[in-house]
This record gives structure tokens, sequence and C-alpha cells, in this order.
């Protein structure tokens, strides 16, 4: 018999526990002709906001070791576009669509969410109040527990869909920010969002972004967003979504030991668009050779070592 991968974050039930991460993903679409989409346990969109954004200007993106920066500032087509060309694909997928959301203002956070519950389509919502890449909103509403509670709560009021929020791992002390969005009614938490991060032409002395700095993510970030995860574990009841460099099997379990419910990849996309199979593969092998009935059994496995130092 073949090992169980379903999980559940909130009411939405997952046939796997890997999906791909906003703002690497596309719309959905993009990755058609790649993967078979439906074999995901979900996927994240890009990040609507109420209106149309271009983004920041290029050069967005640059290549660093063991990971990327990116300062992409939240390009997208605004909510009444997404709901008239893209939403059409995503209504018959056969996996959960997560469609996250961005905004300047509390207010654009409520009056996307709002438009878009009334949409068939959609299985949830992830928050995003951790983006470092724009001037308005993002990071500063993921800051401290007072903006949290302020933009969730008003959020969950709009909407009767799950409600995950997506954390910045640029704070103090990630356990208040976690209870804040759980106590103001979050479904889940996904962590972490991208560090803020740069890096120097040293030929030109000149920033290689244009904005100067960007979101770090890739392979350097998991030490820290294993640690998050696990100390947010630690703080709240409600699942966690771990991200932060997952190219491997490997990577995947090791944040579902920690106590990650499910995981997104996100800079795994980009150097392998079948890298999420290959995890969702290696997972029920895993589970096959280690004689685990449930992916769920593993969640929140860690041991502890009790000894102390030689």
């Amino acid at each position: 018999m073949k090992p169980n991968l379903r999980v559940k974050i909130g009411s939405i039930e997952l046939k796997n526990p890997v999906l791909a991460a906003s703002g690497t993903f596309g719309y959905g679409d993009e990755y058609a002709d790649l993967i078979d989409i439906e074999g995901l346990g979900g996927f994240v969109t890009k990040a609507i906001t109420l209106l149309p954004r271009e983004g920041n200007a290029p050069p967005r993106t640059v290549e660093t070791p063991a990971g990327m920066l990116n300062s992409i500032g939240l390009e997208n087509v605004g909510v009444e576009a997404f709901i008239a060309e893209k939403l059409p694909f995503l209504h018959g997928l056969e996996t959960a669509v997560i469609v996250n959301i961005a905004g300047s203002t509390v207010e654009e956070y409520v009056e996307v969410t709002r438009r878009l519950s009334e949409c068939d389509g959609i299985d949830g919502f992830e928050l995003n109040i951790s983006c470092p890449n724009v001037s308005k909103g993002g990071l500063a509403f993921g800051s401290s527990p007072e903006t949290v509670s302020e933009v969730v709560s008003a959020t969950r009021a709009s909407t009767r869909l799950p409600l995950i929020v997506k954390l910045t791992p640029n704070v103090t002390d990630i356990a208040p920010i976690a209870r804040a969005a759980e106590d103001s009614g979050a479904d889940a938490i996904s962590l972490i969002n991208t560090l803020v991060g740069m890096a120097v032409d040293v030929q030109t002395r000149r920033p290689k972004l244009a904005s100067v700095t960007g979101g770090l993510s890739g392979p350097a970030i998991k030490p820290v967003a294993l640690a998050m995860v696990w100390k947010a574990t630690q703080t709240v009841r409600i699942p966690i979504i771990g991200i932060g460099g997952i190219l491997n099997t490997m990577d995947a379990l090791e944040f579902l030991i920690s106590g990650a419910s499910a995981v997104q990849v996100g800079t795994g996309n980009f150097v392998d668009p079948r890298c999420t199979m290959k995890i969702i593969d290696g997972l029920e092998h895993f589970c096959e050779e280690n004689h685990i009935a449930k992916i769920s059994d593993l969640v929140g496995s860690l041991q502890l070592s009790t000894g102390g130092a030689g």
C-alpha cells in the first residue's frame, strides 16, 4: 500500500505537502507544459494587488552564492485582470489554488480579498505582509504584532476562505509575530519570506540591483528558515508552511520533521522546473523505505537531545 501523503492546512486538504511558492510559479499556466500541475499539493499565485503594478526597475534579479536576490516589486496584472484573464485556467485545476494578496494599505488587502472571495476556483488566500521589495506596505505590515493584528483582523472579516499569513524573517523575534497572526484569525502561517540582502559590482562600484537591496532566497537561507519554523511551532497551534532553500526531498523532510505541515518550493523552480515533482516522488519513496504510513506522522517529529556537551 502506498503511503498517505495527504495533509491539511486549515480546511484545505492537500493531496501531498508540496506547493509551489508565490512569485516563482507565475499564475500557473506558465508551467502547464513543463509539469503536471495537478500533481502538486497546490500552488500559490503571484501576489495580486488592487490595481496593476509594473514593479521595480531592472535589473531585478541577481544570482548569488547559494541563492539569488530579487527585487521584482510585486509586478502583477491587478485583481480585475486576474479574475478575467487568469482565474478561468485555475478554476478547472484538481489541486489547491491559493492566491497571494498584497497591498499598500489595510483597505487594499481587504478589498482584494473581498473581491476574490466572490469568485469560484480559489481555495484560500496567502497574505503577503512580508515583502522587502516595495516602498509602501509589504514588510512594514509584518514587522510588529500590532500591525500584523490590524491587517489580519481586517482581512479575516472580509472572507470565509482559509487565510494563510506569510511572515518575514526580518524581525528580532518571530514568536510574538506568529502569535499575533494566530490570535487575529489566521488559519495557517507560511514562513519564511526572503531575507534582505544586496550585491555589489566591484568594477563599477554600483549595486547589482537597481533598488540596491532585494530579497535573498535559495539554499543560503534554509538554516534561518528551519530555525524560524521550529520556533513558530513552539508558539502557535495552527499549521506552519515552511519555505526557504528547498531544492530536494531531504530539504523538504527537514522542514516537516521540524514542525512544518507542508512546504513551498520557490527558487528551486528556477533551477529545475520539475523540482516539485521530484520532491513529491522522493517523499513517497522515503515513506515506503522507512515504513511510514502517513507523511503527517513525520510532522514535528524532531528529537531533541537531552544530553549535555562532553
